[in-house]
């Protein structure tokens, strides 16, 4: 229920009436708790005078009162409600933000099949479901393949496959991105789905997205894509 200003308040004859909308409308947010609960104030004023001055042989209808007591009530709740799950939004992205900065400067495990090769040496980890013959292939930045091999992996959901660069025919390449694509058959012969994933320091962090995006080997990561965080040697 809302109320109109001006010289002359609007004249309700029974609970039945509504009142006047109001011009302007409101929209959710921090001045609609205030305007509600002055509303509300109203309505209650204007209920009480009502029921204190109505007709003995024609009463106000009651029903009318209590199911609009009932919809401030609804709305009021509801308003509440959307203020708490805001508060929860920003206390998870303040949350995240801390846990993502947490990751700055460690080597992370997050789900890829690019790698970049340091020093002539590139690792990949590879998801095994079961004991597996696995074909690898190894590709470059052009797309080119640069290296094939054929080895038995035992099942694990982190079995390391490093490569040191030289391809098939003994050329040595050079450090910089390659691309693995590994696939299985099992003793039965069957297919083998093998999944790969890639590790990298977390170089940065950019708290202006959410959730937070983790720089890792020059590519960006949500929290929920690091799989583990690799422990590195201390001298």
């Amino acid at each position: 229920m809302t109320t109109t200003t001006g010289a002359t308040a609007p004249t309700v004859v029974s609970g039945t009436t509504d009142l006047p909308k109001s011009s302007s409308s409101n929209s959710l947010g921090s001045t609609t708790g205030s305007t509600l609960a002055g509303n509300f104030q109203t309505f209650l004023t204007l209920l009480t005078t009502q029921l204190q001055n109505q007709n003995p042989l024609d009463p106000l209808d009651t029903n009318q009162f209590t199911q609009q007591l009932v919809q401030f009530a609804g709305v009021e709740q509801q308003l509440k409600t959307n203020d708490a799950l805001s508060q929860l939004v920003t206390l998870q992205q303040t949350t995240q933000a801390t846990q993502a900065l947490g990751f700055v400067g460690k080597t992370a495990l997050v789900d890829g099949t690019t790698a970049t090769m340091t020093n002539s040496s590139a690792t990949w980890h590879l998801n095994v479901p079961t004991d597996s013959t696995v074909d690898i292939t190894v590709a470059n930045a052009s797309g080119q393949t640069v290296f094939t091999g054929k080895y038995t992996a035992g099942a694990g959901t982190d079995v390391p496959f490093t490569w040191n660069g030289m391809g098939n025919d003994g050329t040595q390449w050079p450090d910089g991105k390659y691309t693995i694509s590994a696939t299985g058959k099992d003793v039965a012969n069957n297919n083998v789905g093998i999944a790969a994933q890639v590790q990298g320091v977390v170089s940065s962090v950019d708290l202006t997205q959410s959730p937070p995006l983790l720089t890792i080997d020059g590519a960006s990561y949500t929290l929920s894509q690091v799989k583990s965080i690799i422990a590195t040697s201390s001298n």
